[in-house]
C-alpha cells in the first residue's frame, strides 16, 4: 500500500515554515534541499524537515494539508515541537 506524508520545513528553529504533500517523502524533501523546485521553499530557504506524518489515502493528506494551513503559527510551532523539541533536521533519518 502506498503512503502520503504531509511535512513541514522550516528555515531555522522558529523560522519561516512550508507545509506540503508528496508520495515521495525522501525525494520531496531532496529536492527542496537541493533547490531543485523554484518557488516558496527555494526563496525561503525553507531545507529542513521539521514534521512530517504518514497517511494512507491521498485525500486525508491533502485534507491535512489544507487543515495545517489555515493552523495560526503558535499552533504549527506546538505540533512541530511535540516531536521534534530541538528543531532537529529529520531528513538523515529517513533516507
Amino acid at each position: 500500500m502506498k503512503s502520503f506524508y504531509v511535512y513541514i520545513l522550516a528555515s531555522k528553529r522558529n523560522g519561516t515554515l512550508y507545509i506540503g504533500v508528496t508520495g515521495n517523502l525522501v525525494r520531496r524533501t531532496a529536492e527542496h534541499k537541493t533547490g531543485a523546485v523554484d518557488g516558496f521553499s527555494k526563496k525561503y530557504k525553507t531545507h529542513m524537515l521539521v514534521y512530517y506524518e504518514q497517511h494512507d489515502d491521498v485525500r486525508d493528506a491533502i485534507q491535512r494539508e489544507k487543515q495545517l494551513k489555515k493552523w495560526n503559527r503558535a499552533w504549527k510551532i506546538r505540533l512541530i515541537e511535540q516531536g521534534n523539541k530541538q528543531w532537529r533536521d529529520l531528513h538523515p533519518e529517513i533516507t
